[in-house]
C-alpha cells in the first residue's frame, strides 16, 4: 500500500512538472516566433510531440492531446486570442466533425458497438468463449488464435481491430492474458496485415496516391518489401513460442497470470460490461451470424462505393472504395441482419434490443472523444504546414544517400506518422515524392522506397498515442489506452530496429529476400537474448 502511495505521489509529480514545463515553453515560444516564422518548419511537428509526451508522462490521453491542440493553435495564430480560439473550434474540432469520411467512422463506430453489446447480451459471446475454451486448452493457444483471426480479417483496420476485440476478449480473459497483451496482438493484426493485403482498404488508399503508374500493381509489387509488417507478424508468433515478454508488458503478463489482474493499473474500463445480464442458453451461432454478416456485408458495402456493380472489376472496385461510407453501409446492414436474427429465434425482446442501441454507443464514446481531438491535432499540423516540412527534408535527402534512401525514408515515415497519428496521411505526403523521384529512372529504387515509406508510416502509427488505429485497438481490447501505448513501445521499436537493418541490407543488394533474412536474424537475436535476460533475472529473483 505504502508502494501505490508512493508510486502516485512520484507520478503526480512528474504530471505537474510536465505540465509545467510545456506551459513555459508555450510562452517561450510566444516571443521567439511569429504566424509567419512557424509555417513549414520544424515547429510544425511541436503540437504532436507535446500531446504524446504529455500522454506518456501523465498517462492521461484527453488533456494532452488537448494542450497539443493549444499549442498548434497558438502558434498558427501568432498568439491572438479570438484567431487561437477559432483555429481550435472553427478549423479543429467543427471542422473534423463535419467532414464526410471521420463522420461515416463515428457511424461505424457506433454501429459496432450496438453490434458487441447485442452479442454480449444474446449470450453469443459467453456461448463462444465456452466453445473456445473447451477447444483452445493453452495461453498460448488463445494468443495464436486471436493472431490468426487478425490475419483473417484484412478487410481494413478499423473494423480488424473492433471485431478481433469483441470476439476474442472472453478467450484471452479465459486465459489470463492481460487486456494490454490482447490489445497489442490486436494492433499488430490491424495495420501490418492490412498494409499487405492487395484487398483491403489499405491498398485501395496506397494506389489513389501514385499518379501516373498503376497503383495496384505498385502495391502488389511491394508487399515483400514491407520489413516491419512482415517481421511483427513473426514476432508475435515467437513471442508466443518462446513465451517472452519484456518492458511493461511482462508486468502486465505477471499480474493476469499471478493475481488475475487483467489491468495492472487502477483505471479498468469496462470490467463490469461482461457481467452485464445476459439471457440463459445463448448460442455459438448467437456469435458466428453476427460475425459473418458482419464481414461479408462490409465486403459488398465497399465494393459497392467502388462501384463493382456499375461493371467494375473486384479488385478494382476495391481499389476505388469509399472505407468510410462502404463500412458504414455494410455494419448497418449486419445490425439489421443482427436484429432480426435475435427477433425471429425469439433470443432477445424488441425492448431489450433497442436498450443494446445506447449502451453500445456509451462504450464508444472514450474512443470517439479521442479520435475527435487525435484529427483536430492533425488539423493543427496540417495548418502549420508539416507536410510541405517533410516533403522539402525528403528531397533534400534523396540525392545524396542512395544507397541508405530507404532507411532514411523509412525513419522519416515512422516520425511523421507517430507525431501525426496518421500513417495514410504519411502517404499521401511521402509516396508522391518517391514516385517522383524515381520515376523512369531506377524502378527498383522506386518499389523498395515506397515499401520503406509505407512500412515506416505503419510503424509510425504503431506507437502514436494519437492514432486512430491505436485508440481503436485499445477499444477493442477494452484496455487503458495509455497502457496499451506504453507497453507496445518496446515491442514496436524492437521490430523497427530489425526493419531498420533489414532496409540497408536491401538498400545494397535491391533484393527483398536478403533484407528480410538480416531483419529476421536480428529479431531472433533480440527475442532470445530478451528470454535468457528474463530467465536470468528470475533465477536471481529480481524482478
Amino acid at each position: 500500500m505504502q508502494f501505490k502511495d508512493r508510486e502516485h505521489r512520484s507520478n503526480r509529480f512528474a504530471s505537474l512538472t510536465a505540465i509545467a514545463v510545456v506551459l513555459v515553453f508555450i510562452v517561450v515560444a510566444g516571443f521567439i516566433t511569429t504566424a509567419d516564422t512557424v509555417q513549414q518548419t520544424a515547429w510544425a511537428l511541436v503540437p504532436p510531440v507535446i500531446a504524446i509526451a504529455l500522454a506518456l508522462i501523465t498517462k492521461e490521453v484527453y488533456s494532452s492531446l488537448f494542450f497539443g491542440i493549444l499549442t498548434g493553435a497558438l502558434l498558427f495564430s501568432g498568439y491572438h486570442f479570438e484567431g487561437t480560439i477559432n483555429h481550435i473550434f472553427v478549423d479543429g474540432i467543427i471542422s473534423v466533425l463535419s467532414d464526410s469520411y471521420n463522420v461515416g467512422i463515428l457511424c461505424f463506430l457506433v454501429i459496432l458497438g450496438a453490434m458487441v453489446q447485442l452479442m454480449n447480451r444474446s449470450g453469443g459471446s459467453a456461448a463462444f468463449g465456452d466453445w473456445a475454451s473447451k477447444h483452445i486448452k493453452t495461453r498460448a493457444g488463445a494468443q495464436l488464435a486471436t493472431i490468426a483471426l487478425g490475419c483473417l480479417i484484412f478487410i481494413d483496420d478499423y473494423f480488424n481491430c473492433l471485431t478481433v476485440g469483441s470476439v476474442m476478449r472472453p478467450v484471452t480473459d479465459k486465459h489470463k492474458i492481460s487486456r494490454a497483451k490482447l490489445a497489442y496482438l490486436i494492433d499488430s493484426t490491424a495495420a501490418p496485415i492490412c498494409i499487405i493485403a492487395p484487398i483491403s482498404s489499405w491498398a485501395a488508399a496506397v494506389s489513389g496516391f501514385v499518379e501516373g503508374e498503376n497503383g495496384m500493381s505498385l502495391f502488389l509489387q511491394t508487399i515483400p518489401y514491407k520489413f516491419y509488417a512482415l517481421l511483427t507478424i513473426a514476432m508475435m508468433i515467437l513471442m508466443v513460442a518462446l513465451k517472452v515478454d519484456f518492458g511493461p508488458m511482462h508486468q502486465h503478463e505477471v499480474n493476469a497470470i499471478e493475481h488475475h489482474d487483467l489491468y495492472t493499473t487502477p483505471e479498468r474500463p469496462f470490467e463490469n460490461a461482461a457481467d452485464e445480464a445476459r439471457r440463459e442458453g445463448g448460442h455459438l451461432i448467437d456469435m458466428l451470424v453476427p460475425i459473418f454478416s458482419l464481414v461479408i456485408c462490409c465486403v459488398i458495402g465497399m465494393i459497392y462505393t467502388g462501384g463493382f456493380f456499375s461493371g467494375v472489376s473486384f479488385i478494382d472496385s476495391f481499389a476505388g472504395s469509399d472505407a468510410s461510407v462502404g463500412l458504414v453501409f455494410g455494419s448497418f446492414c449486419a445490425l439489421v441482419i443482427t436484429l432480426a436474427f435475435y427477433l425471429i429465434r425469439n433470443v432477445l425482446s424488441f425492448n431489450e434490443c433497442m436498450d443494446c442501441l445506447p449502451e453500445g454507443f456509451k462504450q464508444m464514446v472514450p474512443a470517439i472523444l479521442i479520435l475527435t481531438l487525435a484529427w483536430s491535432l492533425k488539423a493543427m499540423t496540417d495548418s502549420l504546414g508539416a507536410k510541405e516540412f517533410v516533403a522539402g527534408v525528403v528531397q533534400g535527402s534523396a540525392k545524396n544517400f542512395l544507397q541508405f534512401l530507404p532507411v532514411i525514408i523509412f525513419m522519416i515515415a515512422i516520425g511523421l506518422s507517430f507525431a501525426t497519428g496518421t500513417s495514410w496521411g504519411t502517404f499521401g505526403i511521402l509516396i508522391p515524392i518517391v514516385v517522383a523521384c524515381f520515376q523512369g529512372i531506377d524502378h527498383n529504387m522506386m518499389i523498395l522506397s515506397m515499401s520503406a515509406c509505407m512500412a515506416g508510416a505503419v510503424c509510425g502509427d504503431h506507437c502514436s498515442p494519437i492514432s486512430d488505429t491505436t485508440i481503436m485497438s485499445s477499444a477493442g481490447a477494452q484496455c487503458l489506452h495509455i497502457n496499451h501505448v506504453s507497453t507496445q513501445i518496446p515491442y514496436a521499436l524492437t521490430a523497427a530496429l530489425s526493419s531498420a537493418i533489414a532496409y540497408i541490407v536491401a538498400g545494397f543488394t535491391k533484393h527483398a529476400v536478403s533484407g528480410l533474412i538480416s531483419g529476421f536474424a536480428v529479431l531472433l537475436f533480440a527475442m532470445i537474448a530478451f528470454r535468457h535476460g528474463r530467465v536470468r533475472r528470475n533465477r536471481d529473483g529480481k524482478p
